[in-house]
């Protein structure tokens, strides 16, 4: 009798790793934001000082792990920050604009680690499997 699965699992090509096309996409999201604010005139030096506020949010764990994963997951949006930039671009403020591209490159480099979205079971477990 044949076992119920292949005895070799088939090959996996690029496009049936999604974790990895993760991050592929999350280095180019790095590397965009990067080349993007490099163009906004702000300093480096703010890049470089507030790139892991968003971590911050870790404190909310304090608090229990639903606190925690809800006020993390909130400071690890994508939409937040995306929004900020667009209110930066309507406004021409380039600091706003910096400040987005700072905090959407810190998740571009969260998601190129594979850190992902808290689940409220546990602080290892997100959307991506478990750190």
């Amino acid at each position: 009798m044949e076992p119920p699965f292949p005895v070799h699992p088939p090959k996996m090509s690029l496009r049936t790793r999604p974790l990895l096309l993760l991050r592929i996409e999350a280095a180019a999201l790095v590397t965009a934001c990067a080349y993007a604010f490099g163009r906004t005139g702000v300093s480096w030096i703010l890049f470089a000082a507030l790139l892991l506020a968003p971590d911050l949010a870790f404190a909310a764990y304090l608090r229990g792990p639903r606190v925690g994963a809800a006020v993390y997951n909130l400071a690890h949006l994508g939409a937040l920050p995306a929004a900020m930039g667009v209110v930066g671009v309507a406004t021409q403020q380039a600091t706003v604009i910096a400040l987005a591209l700072i905090w959407l490159a810190h998740l571009g480099i969260d998601r190129l680690l594979g850190f992902g979205l808290k689940s409220p079971t546990a602080l290892s477990d997100t959307h991506v499997g478990r750190n």
